[in-house]
């Protein structure tokens, strides 16, 4: 927290009664955007409160305490949110946007009904409820305010969002996210400063991630402020980002832009062409939704008309999903002599909203084996609510997950080498994608590939050549034992080794030992004679007679250390050729290099 300049000191002097005065004359509403991971877009924008420090205040939380402590903490809230709104829709794509404002909760039990306020402002601004996103603190002990729970369900049930800002950092926010069924949680600076080069911050954020979209909410982290903490914040899953590194808060509504174009990526479209993405767009059930703003009617004709159809996707007004509502739920009203017309009276006071129950949640582009976690994690669930830049896209139900994981595995077993039983190319390609993003450890990308091949080929045949082939995978898979390691087979004498978790040491120690069972049984495949003249006589590739040695194997070895995040495979690709040359000069064959840039 900086210093306050002494010049503003005097300032401090003013009686309790004139904040609400003062802070007519001075206070600001800074906007800052949050916009989409996956390609920059803006989604919304959180009001920040400028001006505090010509008040004499450190920060805008010193100015609210003291308006608290003078009884005038709705007054001043009331000033700031009203302001914010009004500046808010004068942007002119304020519908399709989220105004996410700070929710003190000492307002909570105050005099007059803070809900039924903000409504009415909103009618008067032409601004739906869901437009707006309330942000609770863990700054309070919400736990110990009575009525907190109830406050946090009629918010919801007028359509309002929530957000559990600064997550982790504060009283209770596990236990917020857990009781209270909010719609985005924002992971506090402290877990995304340096996020790059600590894998205890990374471990956490992948983690709350999962929690979080388990639960059917969404993932913003805040203080984003380097591109490295940006790219790992968007590739470990969080659906939205702010900070500086985005855009700085600033008064001039002018300077707002609806794309950032420095953080659009070729992301999407590495994603379209996986195959778990052509195979999770292939099942996509794009069920008819309803929106929570609907009448009930609209609900008693969606399954009149969709017989077949247990429950719908519930929308808000900006086609962001919140929920499901099942039949079951309505069925009794609908069928009871009087329910239509108990809920449509005022007094008992029934719309969608209540019905709604959280569903877990995932961007179109999860990875398959992602989404069957998530829908696992939420015992119960109908289906996983799909969605694409933010807003929903279809559903898949349990039946079509367990579909796409069984088509997937028979795709790979399909692509499988059938002379080796090692994954193929695609394989390999999505192991090293996924691995150069995963900077929690120190990753090895070995390529292998035999050397004089061809010559012990043209002598003996295909068939021994083949044999040759399947010794090297039988070596593979005698010296790779454990989860931390990939073996895949590129095509002819040509193999690819992915190995995390161990030391260079120990990577080393195991590659040599692979070579030289590979150099000792391969010889027992040349005749007598060629074994004692340890050469054999071939052909070079320009047609001329040579002597060949007999047959090697050189392996050209890329470390990317720890904590270093690659978005772009054609690095790791581009260097390993590099590498590859200098391991078939090498006596040993093995040639180890780390990507520290």
């Amino acid at each position: 927290m900086s210093a306050v300049p002494a010049e503003t000191l005097p300032f401090r002097r003013f009686g309790d009664d004139q904040i609400i005065t003062l802070a007519k004359l001075v206070i600001e509403n800074a906007f800052q955007p949050i916009v989409e991971t996956t390609n920059g877009a803006v989604f919304g924008y959180e009001s920040l409160m400028r001006g505090f420090d010509r008040l004499g205040y450190a920060s805008p939380l010193e100015l609210l305490d003291k308006a608290e402590e003078a009884g005038q903490l709705l007054a001043l809230e009331h000033l700031i949110n009203s302001r914010a709104i009004a500046a808010f829709a004068t942007l002119p794509d304020f519908s399709t946007r989220t105004l996410f404002l700070n929710f003190d909760a000492r307002l909570v039990g105050g005099e007059g009904d803070v809900v039924e306020r903000l409504v009415n402002h909103l009618k008067r601004a032409n601004i739906a409820p869901s437009s707006l996103c309330f942000e609770l603190s863990e700054r309070f002990d919400n736990g110990k305010v009575p009525d907190f729970s109830a406050l946090v369900r009629q918010l919801r049930l007028a359509g309002f969002k929530l957000a559990i800002d600064d997550f982790g950092a504060g009283f209770n926010g596990l236990r917020m996210l857990c009781d209270q069924p909010v719609d985005y949680v924002k992971i506090d600076r402290h877990f995304i400063a340096g996020i790059d080069s600590n894998s205890r911050k990374r471990h956490l954020l992948r983690h709350a991630v999962n929690m979080a979209h388990v639960l059917g909410t969404r993932v913003i982290a805040e203080g984003v402020e380097t591109e490295v903490e940006f790219l790992v914040c968007r590739d470990l899953g969080c659906d939205l980002v702010q900070g500086y590194f985005v855009a700085h808060p600033t008064t001039h509504l002018n300077e707002l832009r609806p794309v950032y174009a420095h953080l659009e990526s070729d992301r999407a479209r590495r994603h379209s062409s996986t195959l778990d993405s052509i195979l999770i767009r292939k099942e996509v059930e794009q069920l008819p939704a309803v929106r929570e703003s609907d009448d009930l009617d609209s609900v008693f004709d969606h399954f009149r008309l969709n017989p077949r159809q247990p429950f719908c996707p519930v929308l808000n007004a900006n086609g962001e999903p919140r929920g499901i509502l099942h039949e079951y739920h309505v069925k009794e009203m609908i069928y009871h002599p009087f329910g239509r017309d108990l809920l449509k009276n005022r007094v008992y006071q029934r719309r969608i909203s209540h019905f709604v129950t959280p569903a877990p949640i995932a961007d179109l582009d999860t990875p398959a084996d992602e989404m069957l976690k998530i829908f696992a994690g939420m015992d119960g669930s109908d289906c996983v609510i799909l969605t694409e830049n933010m807003r929903y896209a279809g559903i898949l139900s349990a039946a079509s997950l367990l579909k796409i994981i069984n088509e997937k595995q028979l795709k790979m077993a399909q692509e499988q080498n059938p002379l080796t039983g090692l994954p193929g190319n695609r394989a390999i390609r999505d192991y090293v994608q996924q691995a150069i993003l995963d900077g929690d450890q120190t990753r090895y990308f070995c390529y292998c590939d035999f050397d004089d091949f061809k010559p012990f080929n043209d002598t003996y045949g295909f068939q021994k050549g083949d044999l040759a082939i399947a010794l090297f995978a039988a070596l593979l898979r005698r010296h790779f034992i454990g989860e931390e390691k990939f073996l895949g087979h590129i095509g002819g004498d040509d193999f690819f080794i992915g190995v995390s978790g161990l030391g260079e040491g120990e990577v080393r120690a195991v590659l040599t030992r692979l070579l030289d069972d590979f150099r000792s049984d391969v010889r027992q495949l040349y005749s007598p004679e060629h074994q004692m003249a340890g050469r054999i006589s071939g052909y070079s590739r320009d047609g001329g007679a040579k002597d060949f040695p007999l047959m090697r194997c050189s392996i050209a070895v890329l470390a990317l250390p720890e904590s270093l995040i690659l978005s772009d495979s054609q690095a790791v690709s581009k260097r390993i050729a590099e590498i590859k040359g200098r391991a078939k000069a090498s006596e040993s064959g093995l040639v180890v290099e780390l990507l520290d840039d």
